[in-house]
């Protein structure tokens, strides 16, 4: 399993227009072979925080993906997003 997770930044009156902006792709990518999750998010504290999460079946899902997702043109600063790898997955409660 492939998951992506994170942050970030845009300028607090763009944020919520950028979040707009990659609704598409987000409804795209969930409909991908492999994709289990996909939410890119407008933060409830931080006004110039964008969350980003994916969750891929694996990672040749997760590259295919990234061959034909073509993201929007929009103002983002490098906030702290990473790639976790997991072979377990299970009910947290």
């Amino acid at each position: 399993m492939i998951i992506i997770a994170g942050y970030s930044l845009a300028e607090a009156d763009e944020r919520d227009a950028t979040v707009e902006a990659l609704a598409n792709m987000v409804e795209r990518a969930r409909k991908q072979d492999g994709c289990i999750d996909l939410s890119m998010s407008a933060d409830s504290v931080d006004p110039e925080r964008v969350n980003v999460f994916e969750c891929w079946r694996d990672e040749p899902s997760w590259k295919a993906w990234r061959k034909v997702a073509k993201p929007p043109k929009v103002k983002l600063r490098v906030g702290v997003v990473k790639l976790y790898r997991s072979d377990k997955a299970e009910k947290p409660f």
